[in-house]
C-alpha cells in the first residue's frame, strides 16, 4: 500500500478520456461528453468487485461517512459507539450529523472490543460504527449480534481495509452501509474520493440525493430534479473517478503483493520469541496493508521505535500511541470541544465527557503496539534488508533492556 505506488499509463488513459470531452462533472451535459461516464462505470465496478447491489462516489472518506449516517437517520441525540482508535474522520462525520461519538477502548484486534460496546449501550444509541483499522476486521459476529440484539445501525468505516474481507464477504458490506476512502493513501486511490456502499435501495437513494444538493436525479434535465430533502455538495468530480477506475482493475495485484511482502516480514518478526502479532477474526480476510506487532511492554516499544529513528529506518512503521491523528490520547481538541462553530451546549458537554473517560485498557494495547505499511514496490532484496534491519534493531533494544534489568 498505497495505490499510487503503481500509477501508470492506466491511470493515464482514464483520465484523458475525459480530459478530450473537457467534462468534469459527473453529471449532466450527455452530449458533450460522448458517452464518458467514469463515475457511473466506477460505481458498478465497485459493485462488482465487493459484492454490494449499490455504490455512491463522493468527494471523501469523511463525505461518505457523513453521508451514510445521514442517510440511516442518524442525528441530533443519537450516540454513535466507535474505538478509541481510528482516525479523526470518524468522529468529525459523527458530530456533522449532530450525533454524540461515544468511544469505548480496543481490544487486541486493535478494533471494537465487543464487551466494552455492549457496556456502552444506553437509550440513546443508534449506531455501532466499527473501524476496519491498519487492513484487518473488527469482530463483526459479535458486533452484528449485538446490533440485532437492541435494533441498531451497523455502519462500517472500512476506509483503511479496502479489498479485506470476514468469512467470505467483503468489508463494507456486511452492516446497514458501509464505506471506503479513496484518498492517496488508500489501497486504491482516487487522489480525493469515497464511496457509500450499501444492499438497502432506500439509503442508495437518499445516499444518491443527499450528495447533490437533494436532487432526485429523476429527469433528463439537471435543472428540473426536484428537491425531496436538504443535501449537501459532495460530489466527485469524472477526473478523480478516472483514477479510481483505473486502480480498481489492479486491486487483485495490489493484494497479492502486500500477502507476499506482509507474510514474510511476519514470519521474520516472529522469530523473536518476545515479539506477538494483532489478533485477527478472520486471518484470511486480512488486506495486509499493514503489519501489526507488539512488544511486551511500553518501554520496550518505546525504545524500538527511538532506534528506528536513530538508525533512519522509522519510516513506515507507526507507533500510534503517540500519532496525533489516530489515537484518542492526542486529541485534545476534541477533549476540549474546540469548534469553529458553536456546539449545542448538551452536545458539546457529552464530546468532552466521552473523550475524556479512561481508555486504561485501551493504553495498554496501544502503548506496546507498532504497525508496518507494507510496500507494494519492495524488490526481494529490499524486503530481505527491511526484515533484517528490524530484527536486528528488536533484538538489540530487548537485549540492552535485559542487561539494564
Amino acid at each position: 500500500m498505497p495505490g499510487y505506488e503503481h500509477f501508470g499509463k492506466e491511470e493515464i488513459k482514464e483520465v484523458n478520456d475525459v480530459l478530450e470531452t473537457g467534462i468534469l462533472m459527473r453529471y449532466g451535459f450527455d452530449g458533450p461528453r460522448k458517452g464518458i461516464w467514469k463515475a457511473k462505470e466506477l460505481e458498478q465496478a465497485i459493485c462488482e468487485s465487493f459484492g454490494c447491489k449499490h455504490a455512491q462516489l463522493l468527494s471523501s472518506g469523511t463525505a461518505a461517512l457523513t453521508t451514510a449516517m445521514s442517510a440511516l437517520g442518524i442525528g441530533y441525540g443519537d450516540e454513535v459507539i466507535l474505538p478509541s482508535f481510528t482516525f479523526v474522520a470518524s468522529f468529525e462525520a459523527v458530530l456533522s450529523v449532530g450525533a454524540i461519538p461515544v468511544f469505548v477502548d480496543v481490544d487486541d484486534t486493535l478494533t471494537l472490543d465487543p464487551e466494552a460496546v455492549r457496556n456502552a449501550i444506553t437509550p440513546k444509541t443508534k449506531c455501532i460504527m466499527p473501524v476496519h483499522m491498519c487492513g484487518s476486521m473488527a469482530d463483526l459476529d459479535a458486533l452484528q449480534a449485538i446490533c440485532n440484539e437492541h435494533q441498531l445501525v451497523l455502519l462500517e468505516d472500512a476506509c483503511q481495509s479496502i479489498g479485506g474481507t470476514y468469512k467470505g464477504k467483503k468489508l463494507g458490506t456486511i452492516g446497514h452501509a458501509g464505506t471506503f476512502s479513496f484518498d492517496f493513501v488508500k489501497t486504491i486511490t482516487c487522489a480525493e474520493g469515497g464511496v457509500v456502499m450499501t444492499n438497502r435501495e432506500e439509503v442508495y437513494i437518499a445516499s444518491d440525493g443527499y450528495t447533490d444538493h437533494g436532487h432526485d436525479h429523476k429527469g433528463v434535465d439537471r435543472g428540473a430534479d426536484l428537491h425531496p430533502f436538504i443535501g449537501y455538495n459532495f460530489r466527485i468530480s469524472e477526473l478523480h473517478a478516472a483514477v479510481g477506475l483505473a486502480q480498481i482493475k489492479k486491486l487483485d495485484t495490489f493484494l497479492a503483493i502486500q500477502k507476499k511482502n506482509h507474510t514474510a516480514l511476519k514470519n521474520a518478526l516472529a522469530q523473536i520469541p518476545e515479539v506477538s502479532f494483532r489478533r485477527i477474526p478472520d486471518e484470511s480476510g486480512d488486506s495486509c496493508t499493514f503489519l501489526s506487532w507488539f512488544l511486551p511492554t511500553e518501554e520496550a516499544t518505546k525504545a524500538v521505535v527511538a532506534e528506528l529513528k536513530a538508525q533512519n529506518i522509522l519510516a513506515g512503521n507507526f507507533y500510534w500511541f503517540v500519532n496525533n491523528w489516530h489515537y484518542i490520547s492526542k486529541w485534545d481538541h476534541l477533549k476540549h470541544a474546540i469548534t469553529l462553530n458553536s456546539l449545542h451546549p448538551d452536545l458539546k458537554a457529552a464530546v468532552m465527557h466521552h473523550a475524556t473517560k479512561d481508555f486504561a485498557a485501551s493504553d495498554a494495547i496501544m502503548s506496546r503496539c507498532i504497525s508496518t505499511a507494507i510496500g507494494l514496490m519492495w524488490t526481494d532484496e529490499q524486503l530481505k534488508n527491511k526484515c533484517d534491519q528490524m530484527v536486528a534493531v528488536i533484538q538489540k533494544v530487548l537485549n540492552e533492556q535485559k542487561v539494564a534489568v
